[in-house]
């Protein structure tokens, strides 16, 4: 079983779409793939233009790393200051903050840590091209053919992820859903946000897989 939020996402839904004879179950807490045929009920027409409206702020960084990802690079690898500020601002808006303290949610020391991640790896500039590649190559279509992910998938919906969930009607047709759920708080940074609850949710995920035997003999005599 694959897990993932952000771009990890995005992979675990190629992994089980391009991949089910391997990976035969998928956990995901986002949503970044898209229908061909776009939305198809008001509600999902709503929530289209409500996410586009909600991303008009989020897409300077976006549009910079798609476009300029190594005039950006240098920039950044030149200051840790630079780096710092990029990377917390997204800490602070993306997450499910209390009264506006980001350290009601990371400490200092886990803020820090993953600052230095990219200032002693130096590796900023690869995940500034990783948003070119994707301009380039596109990959948020898994299918022109109305084409889903077979596999069992459980969705965790944090309610603060920046990337708004569409409806569930929506989701349905991107993924065999055999999991929903709402969470309490959270947002974009789940593993770092609520560890707790992301974990909870899997192992409730992998039970009902078990029980069910949704994945089959083969994998359990594997494991």
């Amino acid at each position: 079983m694959a897990q993932g939020g952000d771009w990890g996402g995005a992979i675990c839904s190629w992994l089980g779409f391009d991949h089910a004879q391997h990976c035969k179950a998928l956990h995901i807490n986002v949503l970044t793939m898209r229908h061909a045929l776009g939305p198809q009920t008001l509600a999902e027409q709503q929530w289209s233009e409500r996410f586009d409206r909600d991303q008009q702020v989020e897409d300077g960084y976006r549009t910079v790393q798609a476009t300029r990802p190594q005039t950006l690079s240098y920039a950044m690898n030149d200051s840790p200051v630079g780096i710092a500020a990029w990377l917390i601002e997204k800490f602070r808006s993306w997450s499910d903050i209390r009264d506006g303290d980001i350290e009601s949610v990371y400490s200092k020391d886990d803020l820090i840590f993953h600052v230095m991640i990219y200032i002693l790896t130096r590796t900023f500039n690869t995940a500034s091209w990783i948003y070119y590649g994707r301009r380039e190559e596109r990959g948020r279509i898994l299918s022109v053919d109305d084409k889903r992910v077979e596999v069992p998938t459980a969705c965790a919906v944090f309610p603060t992820e920046m990337l708004a969930w569409p409806p569930r009607t929506y989701v349905d047709r991107l993924y065999n859903v055999a999991q929903w759920t709402d969470m309490p708080r959270g947002g974009h940074f789940a593993a770092m946000e609520e560890p707790e609850l992301l974990v909870e949710d899997l192992q409730k995920f992998h039970a009902v897989l078990k029980t069910d035997r949704l994945l089959g003999e083969s994998f359990y005599a594997a494991k």
